[in-house]
């Protein structure tokens, strides 16, 4: 069962969260403020936090930069009322993985919840199941039953990336600046050429698939029925 503890200074609010959680099957722990937050970590292990920003004493913001500062590296998700770009970006510096503006739409709240523990679950073990394929982080090997690929390391790394978010479209330019880096001299058809690759390396495996979103760029599909 996973831990989700709930930073939120409003009673009614703190309640809100706190059903949805518990009808997947999760296990909430309650926090009134930032200061009962950290004195709860440092007794219980935690897999996921979501923190209201504003709160009396220590504000989201300081308690999610300190965490960080310290070495926790589980999924913080923002819940807030304060919905500028300049206050997300302040949050994504202190290092939050994701941001909701209030009023929380409870649907929204556990997709998030569900897409973070995921990323989280991939990046501890280096590896994504899809179905009956798996992908080796380490190895830069992708797997099936008896068919074992192993790939050149920014073929791997692109497929490895759209696989770890599932329906998000990534621009070329994205692609080219994480992979390639942002001082590399390829262009950015250097990314199309890869992607062509591995359709044709996989063209046959039914588990997942790339697709061109004209005008934007790419995204991965995962058929984990097949």
């Amino acid at each position: 069962m996973f831990n989700i503890l709930v930073v939120e200074d409003d009673p009614n609010i703190r309640k809100l969260i706190e059903a949805p959680l518990l009808d997947e099957r999760y296990h909430p722990v309650l926090a009134r403020d930032a200061q009962e937050a950290l004195d709860i970590i440092d007794v219980q292990h935690i897999d996921l936090m979501i923190t209201d920003i504003m709160m009396p004493g220590m504000d989201g913001y300081t308690l999610t930069e300190q965490l960080r500062e310290a070495g926790y590296d589980f999924p913080i998700l923002m819940v807030t009322a304060k919905e500028t770009i300049k206050d997300k970006r302040k949050g994504f510096i202190v290092g939050t993985d994701d941001y909701m503006v209030k009023p929380i739409d409870e649907e929204e709240m556990i997709l998030r919840v569900k897409a973070l523990l995921r990323r989280a679950k991939i990046v501890s073990e280096r590896k994504i199941c899809i179905g009956s394929v798996t992908l080796n982080y380490d190895t830069l090997t992708v797997s099936r039953v008896a068919e074992r690929v192993t790939l050149p390391q920014k073929e791997f790394m692109l497929l490895y990336k759209l696989l770890s978010y599932p329906e998000t479209i990534f621009t070329r330019t994205q692609l080219m600046d994480e992979i390639w880096g942002l001082d590399t001299e390829s262009a950015e058809h250097t990314v199309s050429v890869h992607i062509g690759r591995l359709r044709e390396r996989f063209l046959h495996w039914p588990e997942f698939s790339i697709e061109t979103v004209r005008g934007l760029g790419y995204r991965a599909v995962r058929n984990d029925a097949q």
